[in-house]
């Protein structure tokens, strides 16, 4: 039998390994992190990658290489899951890694910490969505969907959708991009528009210029003006955010022309410029 006395070292003893563990556990993530970035990418990998991502061959040779170390981590730390008899196969899983990994660029290596699985459908999958009505009543509905971010631990595509944008890359949408960014957004708990930034100082530019250009697309689509953002952005801030990621990667020059502060920001943000592409 322990006396009180060795009952209480034993517990001292306990918690300062747990103390330990919690401090030098972000070191070793890390330290893994770093190692993976460092092997070999595998040639099948790329070659998909030289497929389905457009810009790629635009990217610098260091971009090219941070992309690739990007992938390595991503895949080894994310799960995908096939829906509805989907077959996960090397393709889904590098092409979708790829385009989500283009959000991973300069000090933002968290990997989107919040995401576990990634569930992967064929083509649209149903929703049952419950809606207010004008008459103040709630109601259910079937919607149909092409992709979605939960702020716990998956996040779901259409492979269909996907496979659209890779076609279809400089028309503004982009499903992959779009529910990552949504991804950012949420890695505080929240999604209002708002991504973690790297200073303090950053938050006030952000939210004076975020706002100012979501009211203005607010305003465009409300009077049927022709607008460079998709008008699903003029739903809510999170929506603007993930829109206006999507127009900065896929429509940069547009952007720039129609936006110049807005593209600004997310360059600062990104540390990238697709303009150079």
């Amino acid at each position: 039998m322990f006396s009180p006395k060795d009952l209480a070292i034993i517990f001292s003893i306990v918690v300062g390994v747990i103390a330990i563990g919690i401090l030098i556990y972000p070191f070793l993530i890390k330290w893994q992190r770093n190692r993976l970035r460092m092997k070999p990418f595998p040639r099948t990998w790329l070659n998909i990658i030289e497929e389905n991502l457009s810009i790629y061959p635009s990217l610098t040779s260091a971009q090219q290489k941070e992309l690739q170390g990007y992938v390595l981590v991503f895949l080894t730390e994310k799960q995908f899951i096939g829906c509805r008899g989907f077959q996960i196969t090397e393709e889904v899983k590098v092409t979708i890694a790829a385009f989500a990994c283009l959000l991973l660029f300069g000090d933002r290596q968290t990997y989107f910490p919040n995401l576990r699985s990634i569930l992967v459908y064929p083509d649209a999958y149903i929703v049952n969505e419950m809606v207010m009505s004008d008459r103040y009543i709630v109601e259910e509905r079937l919607v149909a969907r092409l992709g979605e971010s939960w702020t716990m631990d998956q996040l779901i595509l259409s492979w269909e959708q996907v496979k659209r944008d890779i076609q279809n890359w400089q028309d503004g949408r982009n499903v992959v991009l779009h529910e990552f960014a949504h991804q950012l957004d949420q890695e505080d708990g929240h999604a209002e528009g708002v991504p973690i930034l790297s200073r303090a100082l950053d938050y006030a530019a952000w939210s004076k210029i975020m706002t100012a250009e979501y009211l203005q697309l607010c305003d465009r689509v409300e009077n049927g003006k022709k607008t460079v953002l998709d008008s699903y952005g003029a739903t809510n801030p999170a929506e603007f955010f993930a829109v206006a990621t999507e127009t900065f990667f896929e429509k940069p020059k547009q952007l720039n022309q129609k936006h110049p502060d807005l593209y600004d920001l997310l360059q600062r943000y990104y540390h990238l410029d697709p303009q150079q592409w």
